[in-house]
């Protein structure tokens, strides 16, 4: 039966807890919450924005990554490597954009080449599979490629997706199956109870809309799954750095790439890349800086041109006329050693049921390849929950599929047509860059994780997104929320709380 989203069942008290609370919507804690539905568990997920993926599931490179790059023995490796084969059975299922179409890393001249070896055994070793090719067969292959391409590495089962799509579609899958999400619900603190015989109990977790029990808590919060494990006493000493990441978008008109192009990555991240997208825009990015604001998405002058400039040199005739757009996004690096005494290798993955405490299943430093391994890290966590003892029964009716809404653009004109006909508001275009209708806003304003402020409108349909930028749609779109949601347009907001789109009616001035 699904359960409506922002609504919480009549549990969750002392007498009659949670079985699962889940704190954080990103892509990791949509697919443990998408995974666990399968089975018969009161769970409720809590995220404390305004809308689900508004962290660093929201802003990254889109890859699904092919596990070359990752240290072997790692848990990065491993779940990345578990993670890929993953997707192209999630996006049937779940009805979202992706494509496995390879990618590649690109030497530029013959100082960078002997990097390419490096990769290509650190890719044997995980696993996957990887070809050596060489410059001129890179260079036939994309044309547009520096001419001082000395050879390449390409991976065939690298691909890409719309990560916010990939997000919803879990999550909409999670609530269908029952699972009761809470937005704008902030986690602050743990129940406790603490026998003076056994390792101190979770019992669930104080929120700002008031405490919740649980027998479980999974921390899957992000940028601030260190805040989450601190408050239980677990590892002191793991912190969470902001990476911040800049990036470009590309009119697809202008400039059109069909290829995911890295570079010889460098020691802190795999580089600035040239890469296409499910939405036909070539990005390039991202640039890697530590900052301390884990809330700091803002684009700098520096960060830009270096990130054009390590653009430039993959592909030179990139043109600044195409650039339509610009964002940041924050990677939530840890400090955390791998778990293998084989391997001396810092900023793994946390995934663990800790032994100082009861009830938390951690996770933590899920940064790239975190979106790639989400699905296995999924897994994983129900693997924990089995070896402590969770029987998880599969839940009565649970189905693993997911339909998406129809998107206008993507349709035949027959199909078009015929939709048209049944509503009249897919007739009407609201946003002309990206030929979204009114019939799908109001769709997403009604979904089963309801629409109700622009940005949201905007990540689910695309409007806003192209040429310009929602110059045109904004006002229709705050008129058409206003009116589905009944409030007035002076209460509608960007992207929740305080960010209003108007102040006043011209007219009462």
């Amino acid at each position: 039966m699904a359960v409506n989203a922002d609504t919480v069942p009549a549990v969750g008290t002392q007498s009659h807890p949670y079985d699962v609370l889940i704190i954080g919507a990103g892509v990791v804690g949509a697919m443990v919450a998408r995974f666990l539905a399968r089975y018969a568990l009161d769970i409720l997920w809590i995220e404390k924005e305004a809308d689900i993926c508004t962290g660093a599931s929201s802003a990254n490179s889109a890859l699904i990554h092919g596990g070359y790059a990752a240290q072997p023995g790692t848990l990065k490796a491993e779940m990345n490597v578990k993670g890929n084969p993953m997707w192209d059975h999630l996006a049937a299922e779940l009805d979202f954009s992706f494509e496995r179409c390879g990618t590649y890393v690109v030497a530029v001249g013959e100082d960078e080449r002997a990097e390419l070896a490096v990769l290509a055994a650190r890719g044997k070793a995980n696993g996957v599979p990887v070809t050596l090719i060489t410059g001129e067969e890179m260079r036939r292959r994309e044309p547009q490629v520096n001419a001082a391409t000395s050879g390449a590495l390409y991976c065939p089962v690298g691909g890409i997706c719309d990560p916010w799509g990939a997000t919803l579609a879990a999550a909409e899958n999670a609530v269908q199956n029952g699972v009761a999400l809470k937005r704008r619900t902030r986690f602050e603190d743990f129940l406790w109870e603490r026998p003076p015989t056994a390792l101190p109990r979770i019992v669930g977790v104080g929120a700002n809309a008031g405490d919740v029990y649980t027998r479980w808590v999974v921390n899957a919060a992000g940028l601030y799954a260190d805040t989450v494990m601190h408050k239980a006493g677990v590892r002191p000493s793991f912190t969470v750095t902001p990476r911040r990441g800049e990036y470009y978008v590309l009119d697809r008109n202008q400039f059109a790439l069909d290829k995911v192009i890295f570079p010889v990555p460098g020691k802190i991240s795999k580089g600035i890349l040239v890469t296409t997208t499910v939405h036909g825009n070539t990005i390039i990015g991202p640039n890697a800086e530590e900052i301390d604001d884990r809330t700091d998405t803002a684009v700098t002058k520096a960060g830009m041109h270096e990130v054009w400039d390590g653009a430039l040199k993959l592909v030179p005739g990139l043109t600044q006329r195409a650039i339509i757009a610009l964002f940041a996004g924050l990677r939530p690096g840890g400090n955390a050693p791998t778990l293998n005494p084989s391997v001396d290798y810092q900023k793994d993955f946390v995934i663990e049921i800790p032994t100082t405490v009861q009830g938390l299943v951690n996770l933590g430093g899920i940064e790239s390849p975190g979106l790639t391994a989400a699905p296995a890290i999924a897994l994983r966590v129900i693997e924990l929950l089995r070896e402590a003892g969770e029987g998880l029964r599969e839940r009565p009716g649970w189905s693993p599929r997911r339909s998406g809404r129809p998107v206008f653009r993507h349709l035949s004109r027959k199909q078009q047509a015929r939709l048209v006909a049944e509503d009249a508001r897919y007739g009407r275009i609201i946003c002309r860059c990206e030929f979204v209708t009114e019939g799908e806003i109001v769709a997403e304003i009604h979904a089963p994780i309801p629409a109700d402020t622009y940005d949201a409108i905007k990540r689910r349909t695309w409007l806003g997104t192209g040429r310009c930028q929602g110059a045109f749609d904004m006002p229709r779109v705050v008129d058409i929320l206003a009116r589905e949601l009944g409030q007035a347009p002076e209460e509608i907001s960007k992207k929740g709380g305080s960010s209003t789109m108007l102040t006043r009616r011209t007219k009462d001035l």
